[in-house]
This record gives C-alpha cells, sequence and structure tokens, in this order.
C-alpha cells in the first residue's frame, strides 16, 4: 500500500475514533473513567515534534540501522548531554546523526591500520586537532559536549540543514553524508528525550 494511501487511511480511522470518543459510548453499563486516557495523553503530549525535531525536512534517501544495546545507551547519553548543555532536542538530533554516519553509534578505540588518523569515539574525534585526549574523547558525555560547543559555535546552526550543520563542526570529507541519519536520529530523540 503506497505511504499516502496509507496515511489517508489512518487519518480517517483517527477521525472515526475521536469521533467515538465525542459521541461516548453507546453502551451505558458503567461510568466511563476519562483517567485511563490521561497517562497515554500524556505521554504523546511530552514526545518532541516532529516539526521541531527535523524542521527542514529530511534530505535525500535515509539510512537506518538497528540498534543493539550498546548503541542504544549511547543514543541515551547523547541525549542526557545535550540536555546537561541546555540545548534544545534539534542538537540531539544533529549529534545522534552525526554519531550514526562517524561510528554507527559505537564508541570507537583505536581502530589500528583501520583508524582514519587518530580519531576516536562516538563523534571520531582526533586528540591530535584539539578535540581532548584519548580518554575524554570516548567518554560519551564528552564527546557530546565538545561536539556540542562546537556547534553552538556555528551561527545560526539552529536554522540549517543537518548536514551543513554538522559538517560545520566535523569538517569531514564527505560533508553530505549526515543527512542520510535524520530520519533515526530524530526517532531515536522522540523515543527518548522524556525517558
Amino acid at each position: 500500500m503506497n505511504t499516502m494511501l496509507r496515511k489517508s487511511m489512518l487519518g480517517i480511522a483517527g477521525l472515526a475514533f475521536a469521533g467515538g470518543l465525542a459521541a461516548g459510548p453507546l453502551n451505558h453499563h458503567e461510568p466511563t473513567s476519562t483517567t485511563a486516557l490521561t497517562p497515554a495523553a500524556a505521554v504523546q503530549a511530552d514526545k518532541p515534534d516532529m516539526g521541531t525535531l527535523i524542521p527542514h525536512g529530511v534530505q535525500g534517501a535515509q539510512s537506518k540501522i538497528q540498534l543493539n544495546d550498546e548503541q542504544t545507551a549511547n543514543a541515551k547519553a547523547i541525549i542526557a548531554a545535550t540536555k546537561k548543555a541546555g540545548l534544545p532536542e534539534r542538537a540531539a538530533v544533529i549529534s545522534i546523526a552525526t554519531s550514526l554516519q562517524e561510528s554507527k553509534l559505537e564508541n570507537l578505540g583505536h581502530l589500528g591500520d583501520a583508524n582514519d588518523h587518530d580519531s576516536l569515539g562516538l563523534f571520531q574525534q582526533r586528540p591530535s586537532s584539539g578535540w581532548g585526549t584519548p580518554e575524554q574523547i570516548t567518554n560519551p558525555e564528552y564527546s557530546t559536549l565538545a561536539f556540542e560547543k562546537g556547534l553552538k559555535q556555528v551561527d545560526g546552526w539552529q536554522d540549517m540543514p543537518l548536514t551543513e550543520a554538522a559538517q560545520t563542526v566535523q569538517v569531514s570529507a564527505y560533508p553530505d553524508a549526515y543527512a542520510q541519519w535524520e530520519q533515526q536520529a530524530a526517532d531515536l530523540v522522540a523515543a527518548n528525550w522524556n525517558s
């Protein structure tokens, strides 16, 4: 089923459901409690809005990988560090997408001959470029805060497409590669920002 038809059908089903709630139950055997709906409604209201997470829409084809427990924990660590820095959800989306591109959310140590110079950690930051010591760079909180410190120095980062903001901080040989992870990063932030 194509996406547009699926969305239309889901929208109609949602309207029918909402209409049913407004009309009330057909059988009045016992009073209906609205408190049962409150927790679910509160959870939905607490999720960041996708328009905030992806204000420009995704650019190009999107990639997605299945995350293991360690990768999920690293995504949550990036979100926690972003909150600690007092930055909005969009900064977490940019940070997670950058880490997905650089390390697939794996906290990489030195990879020997396969290493890109002396790049380490979630963001493949280099001690020789001033990002910190190897111990600092392989600490998820430190490396996120270091990346986001660079992000905050980019004038107008909040209004830039993700790949432009990430590239300005990372100075990658593949500047457009970050865009492919925007949807998965936004999904991770939406699922974990308030957990």
